[in-house]
Formats: C-alpha cells, sequence, structure tokens
C-alpha cells in the first residue's frame, strides 16, 4: 500500500516577474524547496528582467480577491505571505479578507513583505498605497519583513549602523503592534549581512559573510517565502526567522548564472528529507549582543 505525503500549505499573494528571479516565481520555488506546497494569488503582472523592471500592471481587485477565496475554499493555508501588491485598492481587499473573523487562517501566520523600490529602484507601490499598507494591513500581521529603505519610511528614521536597526526594529513594534525584521544587507561599511528580529520579548541578531561577486534579486521575496514556510511546518517565529536567514544565505552562496546576471540558488529539499526541519526551541536563539 502506497503511503502517501501531506503537505502544509502555504500561500504568497504578490506580484509576478517575467524574469523568474523574484515575486510569486521565487516563492513558490521556496516553499517547494522546503517541503510545502504552494499556492498563489497574483496582485500584478510585471514586465521584468534582472536588470529593470518594464511595466507593471495591477490585477484587479476583484479578480485578486477571487484568486484568495479560490485557495481558501478548499485548501486552506496555514501560512501567508504578501509581497508586492502595487495599488490602495488591492491592498485593501486583502486587508478586508485577512480581518474577517470567520476565516480560519490566525493573524499570526500572516507575514507582510512591504515591497515598495525595486533592486533596479523601480516603484512598486504606488504613493497612496502606503497609508493604506500601514493602517489596515500591517496591524493584521505577525511579521513584517522590510529592508533598508523600507524600514527607514516605515519608523521615518535614518539607519546607518547596526545599532540604528536595533532601534528602527522597536520602533517600527511600537508603531505597528507586529514583530519586524529589519534587513540590513545594505547597511553601508558593514562587513556582514545583519539583520535584526524583534517582538517585543525576543531580540535577535541574524548575521552572515557576505558573499562576494555575485548580485542578485529577489533575496526579499525568498527570505520571506523561507519564514512562511517555516511557519506551515509548524515553527514558531523565532525559529522561522532563523531558517530564512540560513536558507536566503545559502541560496545566494549557490547562485548560478542566467546570461550576464545571477539568479539565487534553490536548495532542494535543504530543509531536510521531505521538507521537515529539526525541532528548535527559540529560547536557544543567539541573541543580539546588544541586548541587554
Amino acid at each position: 500500500m502506497i503511503t502517501r505525503t501531506t503537505l502544509p500549505v502555504a500561500l504568497t499573494i504578490a506580484g509576478s516577474d517575467s524574469g523568474g528571479g523574484a515575486g510569486i516565481q521565487a516563492d513558490l520555488k521556496t516553499f517547494a524547496a522546503l517541503g510545502v506546497h504552494g499556492t498563489s494569488a497574483i496582485a500584478c503582472l510585471t514586465a521584468q528582467n534582472p536588470k529593470r523592471v518594464l511595466a507593471v500592471e495591477p490585477c484587479s481587485p476583484k479578480m485578486l480577491r477571487q484568486q484568495i477565496e479560490a485557495v481558501f475554499e478548499e485548501l486552506n493555508p496555514v501560512a501567508v505571505k504578501t509581497g508586492m501588491l502595487f495599488s490602495a485598492q488591492n491592498i485593501s481587499v486583502v486587508a478586508k479578507f485577512f480581518s474577517n473573523s470567520k476565516l480560519k487562517i490566525k493573524n499570526s501566520k500572516l507575514i507582510v513583505d512591504p515591497v515598495l523600490i525595486s533592486t533596479s529602484g523601480a516603484k512598486l507601490l504606488q504613493p497612496a498605497a502606503l497609508k493604506v499598507l500601514i493602517e489596515k494591513l500591517l496591524p493584521l500581521a505577525a511579521l513584517v519583513t522590510p529592508n533598508l529603505d523600507e524600514a527607514e519610511i516605515l519608523a521615518e528614521q535614518k539607519i546607518s549602523s547596526p545599532e540604528d536597526l536595533r532601534l528602527v526594529a522597536r520602533e517600527i513594534h511600537a508603531r505597528y503592534g507586529c514583530a519586524v525584521l529589519v534587513k540590513g544587507g545594505h547597511l553601508k561599511n558593514s562587513r556582514m549581512a545583519i539583520d535584526v528580529f524583534f517582538d517585543g520579548e525576543n531580540e535577535l541578531l541574524l548575521s552572515a559573510p557576505f558573499v562576494k561577486g555575485v548580485s542578485t534579486h529577489g533575496t526579499g521575496c525568498t527570505y520571506s517565502a523561507a519564514i512562511c514556510a517555516a511557519l506551515a511546518l509548524g515553527h514558531d517565529l523565532p525559529h522561522a526567522v532563523e531558517i530564512g536567514k540560513n536558507f536566503i544565505t545559502e541560496a545566494i552562496a549557490d547562485s548560478y548564472r542566467i546570461g550576464k546576471y545571477f539568479a539565487l540558488g534553490q536548495l532542494k529539499n535543504s530543509a531536510g528529507a521531505g521538507g521537515k526541519i529539526a525541532p528548535h526551541s527559540s529560547s536557544s536563539l543567539s541573541k543580539c549582543s546588544c541586548c541587554p
């Protein structure tokens, strides 16, 4: 008799990347690599390649809502991440859906990657949409994962040092009430890729050496997708963040060439056999050296 494997389901609500390096495409690759069944709701189409974004076209709010409803109707994802939502209308659709108390999903499983600007500098969120993101979506999130530029906008503070990462993480948590992972990979004059996680109780420093000679895009999408997958597999939030950091570090190190550019490596079953990750207590994670 054949025994069928049962996989947990994760959902990504984001933009599609025609170049295959970021967005929905990167998220689904990451879910698969970590042993999670990936579902998707496409919030917008982009015409892009590793060099630039040529055009962005948002999905209609009605169609976005129906995609999410279709997934929840039969598959009931246990973890969800949002990426590029682009318009105020589509952010409102997502926020309204997840604020519905009748839904089975818990808010503790929603990750918001506040995608504002692409690696190439293209704006990926309409100006009017930022206010809606802050006021309607962030209060529903268990975790928000801004990069340096996004964290400075959310906290209205400049970041120039690892200590600033810690202060901004605390400010974002205080303002919006969700846990935060501030990603410091673009911090100038730093010898390490440093991120700071803060949830009101746990404060963690996650660091890894820079991989020289590699320039990729889609790292933020992949990082948040790996955290989402770890939550779907049943890990608590601090450990899920650590799993995400390890995954993105290895994906950058394992990057491969596509023409003149690099793409993130996708480590098949990097979580272990069948995508299972060994149990790990959040109390054993290394705490930030600047913590009390």
